[in-house]
């Protein structure tokens, strides 16, 4: 049986929506609003849906994914992108697996 990813948070381009999962209301501000910026950016940059999930061993990850008839959608931006925030924003990506492992899974 497989396990489903627990969404942090994600962006959808064609909604023009972002969601942050409640289970991580309690996330600071700062880190709400950065997360809000990164992935409506991302998605204003190279459309589809962009989603932050954490796998069952806690490990954070960017998922992206778009509509099968869109064209404007860039696959290897896309690609791009998300390697781009994982350098950029390692620190940030880091923390937010250390903060699921000790809030959620309740690991010390």
């Amino acid at each position: 049986m497989e396990k489903e990813n627990l969404v942090l948070c994600g962006a959808n381009s064609y909604v023009q929506k972002f969601y942050l999962n409640e289970k991580f209301s309690n996330l600071p501000e700062g880190i709400k609003q950065e997360l809000q910026i990164l992935c409506v950016s991302f998605t204003e940059e190279v459309g589809g849906i962009l989603t932050l999930e954490y796998d069952e061993d806690g490990n954070l990850m960017l998922i992206t994914v778009a509509e099968e008839n869109d064209l404007l959608y860039d696959d290897i931006g896309s690609g791009l992108k998300v390697h781009q925030i994982q350098r950029e924003r390692k620190e940030l990506l880091e923390a937010l697996e250390m903060y699921y492992q000790v809030f959620i899974k309740g690991n010390k």
